[in-house]
């Protein structure tokens, strides 16, 4: 665990320096959520992040959602070509012309799936899965659910979907919690 100003124990994973990383760890990872909207902007970020940090992905979070109307999928799906290139110009988002496209047809995929919230939820059994980690060498980055809903979510048109990449959705909106053992959040979440 890395040693906060506040004193309490945290995922080694985070470092100790970047208070708003500290926030989204301590409010948001692990929190199981079943918020359409919230699930469809983090299916997107994550895809986003596809060989970057999570790190350069959040510090530009905000912006994502300013261009990509709060990540409302009716509205991204009816984005246009001239807006999405208009985009890959834009320094507030990572510039990748393939990732600003994949976008919108998540936004189209999402909008074909009959109920996203339980189809998602449904590579879990319907409720979080829990680890017992205790130090990084414990993480993995991948398993065989993020595999299925990978293969899924490919099946159903989404991009940037890879197991990786799904493996880290489902630990931020908490299909699986792997806060470490020892991280005052793995009890709090866990109560919750």
């Amino acid at each position: 665990m890395n040693d906060f100003p506040d004193g309490k124990c945290r995922c080694p994973w985070l470092p100790a320096d970047r208070p708003l990383y500290t926030q989204y760890h301590d409010e948001e990872w692990g929190v199981p959520t079943r918020d359409p909207r919230l699930l469809f902007e983090m299916i997107c970020l994550e895809g986003m992040q596809a060989g970057l940090s999570w790190w350069t992905i959040l510090q530009k979070r905000e912006h994502y959602r300013k261009v990509f109307h709060h990540f409302d999928p009716v509205k991204v799906a009816k984005m246009t070509d001239a807006q999405l290139e208009k985009l890959v110009l834009d320094p507030g988002i990572i510039r990748h012309r393939g990732k600003i496209f994949a976008i919108r047809a998540n936004a189209q995929a999402w909008l074909k799936l009959e109920n996203p919230v339980e189809f998602l939820w449904s590579f879990v059994g319907g409720k979080t899965r829990r680890s017992r980690f205790k130090m990084m060498a414990d993480f993995q980055t991948k398993t065989p659910e993020s595999d299925a809903l990978s293969k899924a979510l490919r099946k159903a048109g989404f991009n940037f979907v890879g197991s990786t990449t799904m493996h880290a959705f489902m630990q931020a909106v908490g299909m699986v919690e792997d806060h470490t053992v020892g991280c005052f959040r793995k009890k709090e979440i866990s109560r919750g």
